[in-house]
Parts: C-alpha cells; sequence; structure tokens
C-alpha cells in the first residue's frame, strides 16, 4: 500500500515537472519566434536558445508518451518513441555545449590566437555549428535505431526454437557495444560544456582579481557584476552535470526501472531539467525582459 502511495505521489510530481518544462519551452519559441518575425533576426544566443526550447518541447512530450505508454502497457510500438527521446536528449547536450562554448568565447578574456580567431568568426560560424550539431544527433542515434529493430525484432521471434541463443547474445553486444557508445555520444558534448564552462570561470576569476586593486564605484559595480554571472555559471554547472551523471547511472544500473523507484528516478531528472530550463530563461534579456512584464506588469521593465 504504501509503495502504491509512494509511485502516485512521484507520478504526480513528474506530471507537473512536465507541465512546466512544457510551458517553459513553449514560452521560449513563441517569444523568441514572434521577435523573428517581428524584426526577421535573432542573436546567436537566441538562435541557440529557441533551438533548445523545441528540444526541450519534443523531449518532454517523448518522455510523457514513452513512460506512460511503456509503463501501463508493455508494447514495443512505444520504442520508436524512445528513439525519439534520445535523438532530442543528444541534440540538447550538443545545444547545451555549443551555448557553454559560445559564451565562453565571447567572454573569456583570453588572448590566445584560436580565441581571438573564434571571437572574429563565431558569429557568422553559429548557423553552422547549428546544423552541425542537428547532422551529429542524427549520426549519433543510428545505432539505437539498429538497437530497437533487433529488439522488435527478437520480441516478434519469442515463441520460435532456438530465440533464447540470440537474445543471449543481443544483450552481450547490448552490454559490450551499445551501452558504452551511449555513454560515448553524451560524453563528448558534455566534456565541451565542461571544458568551455571552466575555462570562462578561470577567466572571470582572472578578472576579477585583477579588478580588486582598484576601490572606484564603476569597477565595484562590475565585481559585483562579475560575482553574480559566477553564481549563475556555477548553478548552470551543477545543474548540467548532475543531469549527466544521473542519465550515466540510469544506463549502467536497471535498479530504477520499475515500480516507485521509477518513477522517482524520473522526477529528479525532469526537475534538473526544468531548473536548466529556467536558468536558460534568465540568461535571456528579451525572455525575462516578457516574463517581467508579465509577471508584474509594463512598469517592471
Amino acid at each position: 500500500m504504501v509503495l502504491i502511495q509512494l509511485t502516485i505521489f512521484f507520478i504526480i510530481i513528474y506530471v507537473l515537472e512536465s507541465l512546466t518544462i512544457i510551458a517553459q519551452s513553449s514560452f521560449m519559441v513563441v517569444v523568441l519566434g514572434r521577435k523573428w518575425m517581428q524584426v526577421k533576426r535573432l542573436s546567436s544566443v537566441e538562435m541557440i536558445l529557441i533551438s533548445l526550447g523545441i528540444c526541450h518541447f519534443c523531449l518532454q512530450w517523448a518522455s510523457v508518451l514513452y513512460n506512460f505508454g511503456s509503463y501501463f502497457n508493455h508494447n514495443y510500438t512505444f520504442w520508436n518513441i524512445a528513439i525519439i527521446w534520445e535523438f532530442t536528449n543528444i541534440l540538447t547536450f550538443w545545444l547545451t555545449s555549443l551555448l557553454a562554448a559560445f559564451y565562453c568565447v565571447k567572454i573569456s578574456s583570453f588572448t590566445h590566437p584560436i580565441f581571438l580567431w573564434l571571437r572574429w568568426r563565431i558569429l557568422r560560424l553559429v548557423p553552422w555549428l547549428l546544423l552541425g550539431t542537428l547532422i551529429l544527433s542524427c549520426v549519433a542515434v543510428i545505432p539505437s535505431v539498429v538497437k530497437k529493430h533487433i529488439l522488435m525484432q527478437l520480441f516478434t521471434m519469442k515463441h520460435l526454437p532456438g530465440n533464447s541463443t540470440w537474445t543471449e547474445r543481443f544483450h552481450l553486444f547490448e552490454q559490450y557495444f551499445f551501452k558504452p557508445q551511449t555513454m560515448c555520444v553524451l560524453l563528448v558534448p558534455f566534456l565541451l560544456f565542461l571544458a568551455s564552462t571552466v575555462l570562462l570561470m578561470a577567466s572571470l576569476i582572472r578578472h576579477r582579481e585583477q579588478m580588486q586593486q582598484h576601490n572606484s564605484g564603476h569597477c565595484n559595480s562590475s565585481m559585483q557584476a562579475h560575482r553574480t554571472a559566477l553564481k549563475s555559471l556555477a548553478t548552470f554547472f551543477i545543474v548540467f552535470t548532475s543531469y549527466f551523471l544521473i542519465l550515466s547511472i540510469h544506463l549502467v544500473s536497471k535498479v530504477f526501472d520499475n515500480g516507485s523507484l521509477f518513477w522517482f528516478w524520473e522526477a529528479i531528472i525532469y526537475a534538473l531539467i526544468s531548473i536548466h530550463s529556467t536558468s536558460l530563461m534568465l540568461s535571456s534579456p528579451t525572455l525575462k525582459r516578457v516574463l517581467k512584464k508579465k509577471c508584474w506588469g509594463p512598469e517592471a521593465t
């Protein structure tokens, strides 16, 4: 009885988080899409943010359909939805790493020739980088498509004699190829995100130490801005790193695959995505201005 109550509780939390993420991503897409319709252009950051908004929207709907469909009706037809989820999740990782790399190049004070060249070219490279992340995500999800196809074939052949041998071989292949491949697919963009964020934080800390020698009001306000930026970066870093670690544990462990533990796991994962979406909205002046106007009226802007 207690397990049933816990399961219902975590399902309710998961549904509320899903509705929040869908509302957040819809808000990002609508606001930035309307701006694009009005002025016929978006900044590089806004192009990445609207792509992330679309990704989060599709990711969450795929999660809801797959989780409820597979949990209450064990049917291989829902495996196709899992492929959509995996594709949008990989794309989310690449877009997040691209956003971190963009901020690192534009804001950091490094004077290495590579940084100077990237700072000069980055604005023109962003549309091509967005296309590149889409292509990389499509290529990265191909093994999962093959895996789901093999699973469907095994599912339809489960009553045939000798099928247990094929099943055992497939599980071995999954353990030694598919799981490491999935980890590598997420690890590469995560390492790019990690390097970009650490470099940017190191640059801001170094710049802040240089300004501590001055005592003017302007420098004090600049130091306050640096502290705010460092806090935002630290929050963003902790949330996305936690999301990566939780997904990694989920890939290598089956402890949370059933019952209330499954929904507990899902509630934690999508709580992090909701915080991630919130930090993305607050990082955009356009989204923050519209959000303040909606919440506190025109005088707030």
